[in-house]
């Protein structure tokens, strides 16, 4: 590729007041009004009255920020790029950045509360309308973990030092998914950065869960975590709302002592699909053993919180033993062990396997980090609090658009979606009442783009 024209005769000018550079933000936003989101926020968001009216108009003000965050706004300042072009003649209550700042710094935290109850109805009514967690009725996957959100400075509020060393803000995050279906968010909570990791995990658990239920996942349903979880109260929480759990499990004594138990008989070798980093090792390993016991869990509390169930155990070949410490076995000399307490109804192969695939909860932590998350933008800790959750409404609002579009981009990741579905440069024509969007001519991706669009553009059913 090379310039068509002699530099002199090329100019750019800024003064099409028709263009805009998000065509894909119409039918995004169109099916958010159709599954009720300002609806959603005008019932549950109450913010008190002001002076200066920053409490005034949620439901346009929380559209403003998803629709900002899904054309790849990352900070408030961002969010100046809904006001270019025609981007009024297509949409309305398009507000500027310093007002949705205002708006943000006005949450305390029964109001993020009252945004987190939008998110929990909102996403249900995605499921309904829209392919987004296909199969959930046979099975699905709550994923659960925290990321530390770096921060510099001192004028942010609730910023500590994590289990990472790094100052910053907590994310506690809960994504769904099923084998047919990319992962959504479930539900999401802004905690101080210097918080225990399971800190409040079990009442986050239990709301996860309800919104599972809630979205169609009325089959088997496993909540899945790191060793970081593995606790009583959120095994107690996942019993109670009829789920089943996976969690990885600390080599402690008491574990130990159960995988010794194991007759060498016992192991199945299996071989990895694809070849995992062994930090510890320092090396690719592609090859295992497998093997399970039954294993009571938390023997030192209450008979209540006590828990009998699968201990399914995978073992890989240590290169060099003299990387064990000191006073370990011969079985713990030879072999580098992962354990996984469970109640999995799966067989072991299928249990082990599927456990693995809790690292699916870290792709969605990277793309918000990535995306709307890459900024807590606010001192204010409400502020971030309330900016987190709508960025996992733009997530959600984002994937759902893509499984609408085709088969591919039901899979893709939020920033492909964005790329070839939002962030289509568009010229907008007004006749006889009526707008087009006129789009560029051989985009790669126009039939679906089109499927979108005639999908959430159609007259709605009757009611």
């Amino acid at each position: 590729m090379q310039s068509s024209h002699a530099a002199a005769t090329v100019s750019a000018r800024f003064d099409d007041r028709n263009l805009i550079a998000y065509g894909g933000l119409a039918p995004l936003v169109r099916l958010a009004e159709r599954c009720g989101l300002p609806a959603l926020v005008t019932e549950r968001v109450s913010l008190p009255a002001s002076r200066n009216g920053t409490g005034s108009f949620p439901a346009a003000k929380v559209m403003g920020l998803v629709a900002g965050m899904a054309a790849g706004a990352d900070s408030i300042d961002d969010m100046d790029r809904l006001r270019h072009g025609a981007m009024s003649g297509l949409f309305g209550g398009v507000r500027a950045p310093s007002t949705l700042g205002s708006f943000l710094r006005s949450f305390s935290h029964g109001h993020v509360k009252q945004l987190h109850a939008v998110a929990r109805r909102f996403l249900p009514r995605l499921a309904a309308h829209t392919p987004l967690l296909s199969g959930a009725g046979t099975i699905a996957h709550l994923d659960l973990d925290d990321t530390i959100k770096p921060v510099h400075g001192y004028a942010k509020q609730g910023v500590g030092y994590g289990y990472n060393k790094v100052k910053g803000l907590n994310a506690l995050v809960a994504t769904l998914s099923t084998p047919l279906a990319a992962p959504v968010i479930a539900a999401t909570r802004l905690r101080k950065g210097s918080v225990n990791s399971a800190r409040g995990v079990a009442s986050f658990a239990s709301e996860a869960i309800a919104v599972a239920r809630a979205s169609g996942a009325t089959g088997l349903l496993v909540v899945r975590a790191d060793s970081a979880y593995y606790g009583a109260e959120l095994i107690a929480a996942c019993k109670a709302a009829g789920a089943r759990f996976s969690i990885t499990v600390r080599m402690n004594a008491s574990i130990k002592a159960a995988i010794a138990t194991i007759d060498e008989d016992a192991w199945t070798a299996i071989k990895y699909p694809k070849a995992i980093w062994d930090e510890e090792e320092g090396r690719w390993i592609s090859d295992a053993e497998i093997a399970e016991t039954e294993y009571t869990a938390f023997t030192s509390r209450p008979k209540k919180l006590q828990v009998t169930a699968r201990l399914i155990v995978r073992r890989v070949k240590r290169l060099n033993p003299a990387t064990v410490p000191e006073g370990q076995g011969e079985l713990f000399t030879t072999w580098r062990f992962h354990a996984a307490f469970t109640d999995s109804t799966l067989s072991l192969t299928d249990a082990e396997k599927d456990h693995r695939r809790h690292a699916i909860v870290e792709q969605v932590i990277s793309e918000l980090k990535n995306g709307p998350f890459a900024h807590a933008p606010s001192g204010n800790f409400q502020a971030n609090a309330a900016w987190l959750a709508l960025a996992a409404l733009a997530f959600n609002l984002t994937r759902a658009c893509g499984t609408l579009a085709d088969a591919f981009h039901a899979r893709a990741t939020c920033a492909t979606i964005r790329d070839h579905l939002i962030n289509i440069p568009a010229r907008l024509a007004r006749s006889a009442r009526r707008l087009t969007l006129h789009l560029p001519e051989r985009w790669p991706w126009q039939d679906a783009f089109d499927s979108l669009f005639q999908t959430v553009h159609v007259p709605p059913p009757p009611v």
